[in-house]
């Protein structure tokens, strides 16, 4: 069974990450999905919780540096 991608329709690339806000994939793994075996999208499904994190974190970053 093919793995469905995470698209919710909020595509916005966060500068710092490079992560979409919505999915949490880069540029190129949105452009390359279709392409992917479903091991990849595995994997690349199982490291959101931690991209997430990171795009969370970053403005609190930013916010320490200022």
């Amino acid at each position: 069974m093919t793995v469905k991608s995470p698209c919710i329709d909020v595509c916005a690339i966060d500068g710092k990450t490079g992560f979409c806000t919505g999915c949490f994939r880069t540029r190129e793994e949105i452009r390359d999905w279709k392409k992917m075996t479903d091991h990849r999208r595995h994997e690349i499904l199982n490291e959101k919780s931690r991209r997430q994190a990171k795009v969370k974190r970053e403005p609190q970053i930013a916010k320490l540096k200022s």
